[in-house]
């Protein structure tokens, strides 16, 4: 398994157990000029989840695969948090504001795979 399936295996447990829930993992690779190769989308039900959540991700990031964001936009308002992890770019959203920005349907070219919940 390379680096950046073992990152966004880490990203989805990090997302779940902070009971991220809609988890979307897009493959952008057979895209060209793409920012990134993979987008992790998820939602929580607060603000206040939705940090939990983004320091999840970091905490099992760095423990599972040695990987730290290279930036961490959104924290503020938590609305909308986006994390840099080069190759892969996370998403966590508040339900209104993902439904407002539908990545998943701007980039509906890519290889969309969607994470049951967790329960």
């Amino acid at each position: 398994m390379n680096e950046t399936k073992i990152l966004i295996e880490k990203i989805k447990e990090g997302i779940q157990e902070k009971k991220g829930k809609n988890i979307i993992i897009a493959d952008l690779t057979n895209i060209e000029d793409t920012i990134c190769k993979y987008f992790v989308i998820c939602q929580g039900n607060s603000p206040s989840q939705v940090t939990a959540i983004v320091d999840s991700v970091k905490e099992f990031a760095h423990k599972g695969a040695n990987s730290k964001p290279y930036a961490v936009d959104g924290l503020r308002n938590a609305e909308w948090v986006a994390m840099d992890y080069a190759d892969v770019l996370v998403h966590v959203f508040l339900p209104e504001t993902r439904a407002f920005y539908n990545l998943e349907h701007l980039w509906a070219d890519a290889k969309l795979t969607q994470i049951p919940d967790l329960d």
